[in-house]
């Protein structure tokens, strides 16, 4: 049995859970509302303050959806309570990017500027002492996810200077340069 499969996802207060009947498990909270159709093969029970997710037998798809299908419900509720976000930090001399309605506008180094669409339910926000600080805001963990690794994809970190985008708790490796193994030798 899956450690993370069999326990429940507790419910708090203010967090309404709906199952409609094509599947569809829709979630609301504080934070705003979100939705996810579980695999067939998995079953979702929805009590007053509690979700179980339960198998039928131990076949090796099933156990693999058992756990993943739990761990999706339980980042559902984080969202709508909480909400998650990431930190982006822009290293580089001329490197900036700010918001203009909704789009992220890049400037990198290149010879045009990036304009990024950003997505319905992700906010963007800079701070306001340190403008290469940039913080992506959302309820859904994967589209988060996925947009900070996609801006950050624009121009990733080199290990020479570490220019680039990375993320805040992100150690970028350096390598010494040329003139350094000259000295050496």
């Amino acid at each position: 049995m899956s450690r993370i499969g069999k326990k429940p996802v507790l419910l708090p207060q203010g967090v309404s859970v709906t199952k409609d009947p094509s599947g569809t498990i829709i979630m609301k909270g504080p934070k705003g509302e979100l939705k996810y159709k579980p695999n067939p093969l998995i079953s979702v029970n929805i009590s007053e303050n509690e979700i179980t997710v339960t198998r039928d037998d131990e076949s090796r798809e099933k156990r693999a959806l058992h756990g993943l299908t739990r761990s999706l419900l339980q980042n559902m509720m984080i969202g709508v309570t909480q909400g998650y976000t990431k930190q982006l930090e822009i290293n580089g001399v001329g490197y900036r990017a700010q918001v203009q309605g909704t789009k992220l506008v890049l400037n990198l180094g290149y010879s045009h500027p990036i304009d990024f669409p950003i997505p319905a339910g992700i906010t963007i926000k800079f701070d306001e002492e340190k403008k290469n600080l940039m913080t992506i805001s959302g309820i859904d963990k994967a589209l988060l996810g996925e947009v900070a690794a996609k801006i950050r994809s624009y121009r990733e970190p080199e290990p020479y200077k570490g220019k680039g985008i990375k993320y805040v708790d992100e150690h970028i490796r350096r390598k010494a340069g040329k003139a350094a193994t000259k000295a050496a030798a």
